[in-house]
């Protein structure tokens, strides 16, 4: 443990080396118990896939509403809009895009959109692709197109930013691209993230806290009981019941496959008031899980701190910082800017009548969303 009074600072021993997440870990734990133990608002199977000998989950559903977006498309760009309206002030842009989430919710659910394959998705916000480029991505398509005929394949957390290899050879291989939301994310965490005031101040509220920083290596069951807590405390109670909604059990699987770094910050007593789960991959860390004690005051300032452990993280080991999506005003004050994060469809071996209809919907949204994200820093 250590109080890491500076970003800069290394601890005695130094980082932790990074492991690669292990997927087969992954899918036999989703395998044997079923998703709903896992994450209790996700029904889904999960298998594993190696193209060009990388190993990637591959979920699959079957079309039920209403699941977490993190399995569910229709949830990604209908329900969870939709229940963002209530957050954020569009202004006269309010009816528009009322009215524009009303009618893709009737048109996704008339293509059985959420009928899907998605291929390298470990069931978390932000799916960070590591070193796969899109190798044996042809082949991939075709064996599991032929498999599930009547579902349509994807790709979740594909940009030009993070994955350009990927984005690519999805785009040679005749994928489509929907606009999926506004990321933020940071080139050089020395350069752009360490020198800010804003992350200087973040980082003498918590030497100033009293906080001791641990980083995970085995969560133990009162721990894991905690930290999904206080996950549940941010992102379900305060944000939307779409969020996935994690067991302990996801959480001490999430830590022993590897697949995300925890870091916590204690009270003198040992109690838990704010967790991290950071996933590396690539050269790129990003923090698809992160909680903290709502019911303590804003002044303890324990949003603040989560955040600057995940950036801590990222300096320390030279990673690239993708900060995912929302808070644009925070992010970019500590020096991320914005860039715009697709979901990549295969629909070629469905009927027309599924297919183009979502081309219509990829146009609309690159032509009237998108733009809308970039003026407003959501």
């Amino acid at each position: 443990m250590n109080s890491l009074p500076d970003a800069a600072q290394f601890s005695a021993t130094g980082p932790r080396p990074l492991r690669e997440p292990d997927a087969a870990l992954f899918v036999d734990r989703l395998q044997a118990g079923g998703s709903r133990a896992l994450i209790a608002n996700v029904e889904a199977e999960a298998l594993v896939e190696r193209p060009g000998g990388y190993a990637l989950p591959v979920i699959v559903t079957d079309g039920a509403i209403g699941s977490s977006y993190v399995a569910a498309p229709h949830s990604a760009y209908a329900l969870y809009p939709r229940a963002e309206l209530n957050l954020v002030d569009l202004g006269r842009m309010r009816m528009p895009a009322t009215l524009a989430i009303a009618a893709a919710d009737r048109l996704l659910r008339a293509l059985h959109i959420n009928r899907a394959v998605q291929i390298d998705n470990w069931l978390l916000s932000t799916c960070l692709h590591g070193d796969w480029k899109g190798e044996g991505l042809g082949e991939l398509r075709q064996r599991l197109a032929a498999r599930l005929p009547g579902h349509y394949l994807l790709i979740r957390s594909v940009d030009d930013w993070s994955c350009p290899e990927l984005t690519a050879a999805l785009r040679a291989d005749g994928w489509m691209l929907l606009p999926s939301r506004q990321i933020w994310v940071t080139d050089d965490l020395q350069r752009h993230w360490a020198v800010r005031k804003s992350v200087k101040n973040d980082g003498r509220k918590l030497a100033q806290s009293g906080l001791v920083v641990e980083d995970v290596a085995q969560l133990t069951d009162a721990d894991a009981a905690r930290v999904a807590e206080l996950y549940a405390m941010l992102y379900i109670a305060k944000y939307s019941s779409l969020n996935p909604q994690y067991t302990p059990g996801w959480m001490q699987l999430a830590v022993a496959s590897g697949l995300f770094h925890l870091r916590v910050a204690r009270d003198p007593v040992g109690q838990i008031m704010a967790a991290v789960g950071i996933v590396a991959r690539g050269g790129i860390a990003t923090n698809p899980m992160m909680g903290y004690d709502t019911h303590r005051p804003q002044s303890d300032g324990l949003y603040r701190i989560a955040s600057w452990l995940v950036g801590d993280f990222a300096l320390r080991r030279g990673l690239r910082l993708h900060g995912s999506a929302g808070a644009g005003h925070f992010k970019q004050q500590r020096g991320a800017r914005s860039e715009i994060d697709y979901m990549a469809i295969h629909a070629e071996h469905l009927p027309a009548a599924r297919r183009w209809p979502l081309k219509g919907i990829a146009a609309a949204l690159e032509t009237l969303a998108v733009p809308q994200l970039k003026r407003r820093m959501l």
